[in-house]
């Protein structure tokens, strides 16, 4: 009767945006840290920027730790060259 034994399987760390944290190329204001953490975290990049910028008003190194990720977090179009190099 149009039963299905087949279940939609559950997205895997791979198949989400979860699996990789990499700064976008598009989208981005500043450094690309606020979407790459929106995108990780499942919000828009709105709702980020404005959870930074009134923590920033919070004693607590936000600006310095913005820095840190902007140069730590890899940019999404490395990340695509290094997975395209592995094929």
């Amino acid at each position: 009767m149009g039963y299905s034994d087949e279940r939609p399987h559950a997205p895997t760390l791979k198949e989400t945006h979860m699996s990789r944290l990499a700064r976008p190329t598009h989208g981005r204001m500043i450094g690309g840290v606020c979407a790459a953490l929106a995108r990780r975290f499942g919000t828009s990049t709105t709702t980020m920027r404005v959870i930074f910028l009134v923590s920033c008003l919070l004693p607590g190194p936000q600006f310095l730790l913005y820095i840190a990720l902007w140069i730590l977090l890899p940019s999404e179009n490395k990340v695509q060259s290094k997975a395209q190099a592995a094929w």
